[in-house]
C-alpha cells in the first residue's frame, strides 16, 4: 500500500514556507507513480511560476485562493474547489490570493503503441 499524505497539512506546509521564500512559492512532489506525478505547489499573493511548457497531460486542482492560468488561449481564473486540464503548449500560472493547487501531471504515456499494416490486404496470403 502506498503512502497516505495530508493534503490539507501539506497545503499548510508549503504556504508557510512560501512566505519565507524570496520567490514566495514552495512545491513538493507527493506522489510519484510510473508516469502519474502528483504535486502541491504554495504560491503567495502575486507569485508566479513562469511560462513553461505543459506535460503530454496535466491538470490544475485549486485547494486554497485563487490563480490564474495563462496560455495562447488566454487567460482562465480559477478558484478554490476548482478543477481545470492545462492545455497543451506554453503557460504560465499567478496567485491571485494566497493559493495552493494540486497539479497532476502524467509524463508518459505507458499504453502499447498499436501499429496497423495498412498495406496489406484483406484475405491475402
Amino acid at each position: 500500500m502506498g503512502v497516505m499524505n495530508d493534503l490539507t497539512l501539506l497545503a499548510e506546509q508549503h504556504l508557510t514556507l512560501a512566505h519565507g521564500a524570496d520567490h514566495g512559492r514552495s512545491a513538493h512532489l507527493f506522489l510519484h507513480d510510473g508516469p502519474l506525478r502528483q504535486s502541491v505547489i504554495a504560491l503567495v499573493a502575486g507569485a508566479e511560476l513562469e511560462e513553461h511548457n505543459a506535460p503530454p497531460a496535466a491538470s490544475l486542482h485549486v485547494l486554497r485562493g485563487r490563480v490564474r492560468l495563462h496560455t495562447s488561449d488566454g487567460d482562465t481564473d480559477l478558484a478554490a474547489g476548482q478543477v481545470m486540464s492545462v492545455p497543451q503548449g506554453r503557460h504560465a500560472v499567478t496567485a491571485l490570493d494566497d493559493a495552493v493547487v494540486v497539479l497532476t501531471t502524467v509524463t508518459a504515456n505507458q499504453e502499447p503503441v498499436v501499429v496497423y499494416d495498412t498495406r496489406r490486404g484483406t484475405g491475402a496470403a
